[in-house]
């Protein structure tokens, strides 16, 4: 079912600039969102049959089995498996969707009312990835730039959409030759991704928290103390089978040398 999406610019088609006038992300990570009207927002509408949404353009409530992250609500693939990556504060950093083809991670990010923000990104993306020696090449997609680095780790695929004071992006990542087959299930999670924006003002750039659902925090917990439990195991085994080695060593008698 078509849903109605308000307020939703198109993508920006002018020609590339010079990347080196580009800010970097740093040096914007201070500036606020504009204070455009938000009645501006209602100017137009465009009937559209794909997300990313936002989630005023969707009913959470109606019996929704995206995967709930808090800031983005996300359809898992078939067969995929969840990662999470905790920083050294125990903290969440990132959530990933792992697949046979590889690996997607989703996050969204504050942006201006009044502007774009990918193309700005991708450009900058583009960049890094040169710096760090990778074939880089900048295709089309679903919608619009898409920016594909190739090294000989693997290739990561970076696709990005603008949206209501939020751009959301998500990195395809795994073998060269699988990339294709990643791609479009990367485009597929997109098209159906939630983007919960929330009103709180921000800087722009700023990565939206990432919470996860309470049964995969109890699965971690589980996960934790398993493993804990099994390092103890490991160290006591390993303490008595050092105690029992100094032991038999005690109560050996000491042999002299063979008579001749």
């Amino acid at each position: 079912m078509a849903l109605r999406r308000r307020g939703r610019k198109a993508a920006h088609t002018e020609p590339d600039t010079a990347t080196s006038g580009i800010p970097a992300a740093s040096s914007v990570a201070g500036e606020l969102e504009d204070g455009a009207d938000p009645a501006e927002e209602d100017a137009g509408e465009e009937e559209v049959e794909h997300g990313p949404w936002d989630s005023s353009e969707v009913d959470l409530d109606s019996g929704d089995e995206r995967l709930d992250l808090g800031s983005v609500r996300l359809p898992m693939p078939e067969e995929s498996q969840i990662q999470v990556e905790m920083d050294a504060e125990g903290a969440v950093h990132a959530v990933h969707l792992v697949t046979a083809a590889g690996r997607l991670t989703v996050a969204a990010f504050a942006a201006p009312r009044s502007a774009t923000l990918w193309r700005e990104v991708a450009a900058e993306l583009a960049e890094g990835l040169r710096a760090d020696g990778a074939k880089v090449s900048i295709g089309e997609g679903p919608w619009g730039r898409e920016v594909l680095g190739v090294s000989p780790a693997g290739a990561m695929r970076f696709l990005g959409v603008d949206g209501p004071r939020w751009m959301v992006r998500c990195v395809a990542a795994g073998a060269t030759e699988t990339n294709d087959e990643l791609t479009e299930t990367a485009r597929e999670v997109l098209r159906e991704t939630v983007v919960v924006r929330g009103d709180e003002p921000l800087p722009v750039r700023t990565t939206l928290p990432v919470t996860l659902p309470e049964e995969l925090v109890q699965q971690l917990a589980l996960a934790q103390a398993q493993a804990i439990a099994q390092a103890q195991a490991q160290a006591q085994a390993m303490a008595a089978e050092v105690a029992q080695l100094e032991a038999q060593q005690e109560v050996e008698p000491e042999t002299g040398p063979e008579p001749t």
